[in-house]
């Protein structure tokens, strides 16, 4: 009687197994890096099937170059992956309506959302639908090279007012010398918080696609580029084009400590430092300033990257725990360490600054708490990111600089194109 039972319950017991197996959700994850991310992501995804033997995890990662490209063809054939390291300035390319991420708020049993500030969901939320949950985000603030501050004899500019009698002061004593170097988007974005600032409204209103300034506010925002430039804030395009098509790091006035400082992304400022030569090889944070009566700071933020859940997924569930583990899990958290920059959900940033991998005194992590700490209401659309825009800007403000368009002439001209471009973007 046993020597039947035996085979019968083996039998059983290895139906039951072959049945867990193929019941076993199998997902995919696709981000771009460069190795230690790699390695930090695929140990973080081992700990994760550890902790859910029921999911397995396929990994596709690879370099930026060629990410965006093959991540079209697969969300065109709706093969995209299930977990998605995407970029803030997509949405409007696959996400116009909302509909082509998974909405992360219906997850919201599973993804710990109270973690991150609601500022930062509504920039990647479209018509109500969370399109992707920010890993981090980072906002351009002013880093400043102490040494040649120090060398100059002018303080650190407390206004607008300021920053341009510190232009015309660095002059006065060196005309090689500038406060700021800016290449053309950071202008863009430095500009752009001015005229938040005087209005109080964003450049573009997304429910309509078109741009909300007057002719008198197209002309002002011309107009404080051309008074930063006249001011000796920062170089002219025209004198940065005289050093070669390279990037503002990499020229050799910022390298000596020509150059006083940046209005830069937090997650960018270490790069600057860390190609200066002594004794200029010191960067630090400096005040961010507002016109005075301002309610916003008029601030880019934006995100880092996205984690996103492909629309065609047939694991929503699955999906949302694995970015709920790399996100806010003690285990994933320090598997990433700062891999995708200062996470922004507040439990990680907690473990990771007990565990000592964040110090508060590094330029990257201050940039990002006092930027955050400055009212930030009124959001940057990732239009404001669009290549031809950028590029447009770019055009208009290298004729002004060379004295072939008018502040007056740009202000007429560039919304004309400005709004061309934003048409065909939004459609």
């Amino acid at each position: 009687m046993h020597k039947l039972i035996a085979p019968v319950a083996a039998s059983f017991l290895l139906a039951c197994s072959c049945l867990t197996a193929a019941q076993a959700a199998e997902i995919r994850i696709s981000w771009w890096g460069g190795n230690s991310r790699h390695q930090a992501t695929l140990e973080a995804i081992k700990l994760f099937e550890e902790k859910y033997p029921d999911i397995k995890v396929k990994a596709e990662y690879a370099g930026w170059e060629g990410y965006l490209s093959r991540l079209t063809v697969q969300i065109a054939g709706g093969n995209e992956p299930d977990v998605i390291q995407t970029n803030w300035n997509w949405l409007p390319l696959f996400s116009k309506d909302g509909n082509g991420f998974y909405d992360l708020y219906s997850q919201k049993a599973v993804i710990d959302l109270q973690q991150y500030d609601p500022q930062s969901l509504s920039s990647t939320t479209v018509n109500g639908k969370l399109n992707g949950l920010p890993v981090a985000v980072t906002a351009r603030s002013f880093y400043y090279n102490k040494k040649l501050w120090e060398e100059m004899g002018v303080s650190y500019p407390q206004s607008w007012t300021e920053l341009m009698a510190a232009g015309k002061a660095f002059a006065a004593k060196d005309k090689e010398k500038y406060p700021l170097v800016l290449d053309y988007m950071e202008s863009l974005t430095l500009v752009q918080s001015w005229m938040v600032q005087k209005y109080n409204i964003p450049a573009i209103d997304e429910s309509t696609g078109k741009f909300t300034y007057t002719p008198q506010q197209w002309e002002a925002f011309f107009q404080i580029y051309k008074d930063l430039v006249d001011s000796h804030v920062f170089p002219s395009m025209r004198v940065l084009t005289s050093y070669g098509k390279t990037n503002t790091w990499e020229m050799r006035p910022w390298i000596q400590g020509k150059w006083g400082g940046v209005y830069m992304w937090n997650t960018n400022a270490v790069m600057y430092e860390n190609n200066l030569t002594a004794p200029y090889d010191k960067l630090e944070l400096g005040p961010f300033f507002m016109l005075p009566g301002a309610k916003d700071a008029g601030l880019f933020f934006k995100p880092t990257m996205m984690f996103s859940i492909g629309k065609s997924t047939k694991y929503p569930a699955e999906a949302a725990k694995l970015i709920d583990f790399l996100m806010n899990d003690p285990q994933g958290v320090k598997a990433m360490g700062l891999e995708r920059g200062t996470p922004l959900s507040k439990k990680a940033y907690q473990q990771l600054s007990e565990e000592g991998v964040i110090q508060e005194d590094n330029i990257t992590v201050a940039g990002i708490k006092s930027s955050l700490a400055l009212p930030h209401a009124i959001p940057t659309s990732p239009y404001f990111d669009n290549p031809k825009f950028v590029e447009l800007w770019r055009n208009t403000i290298e004729n002004i600089d060379h004295g072939k368009l008018t502040v007056k002439e740009a202000a007429e001209q560039f919304p004309r194109n400005a709004g061309r471009i934003l048409s065909k973007a939004a459609k």
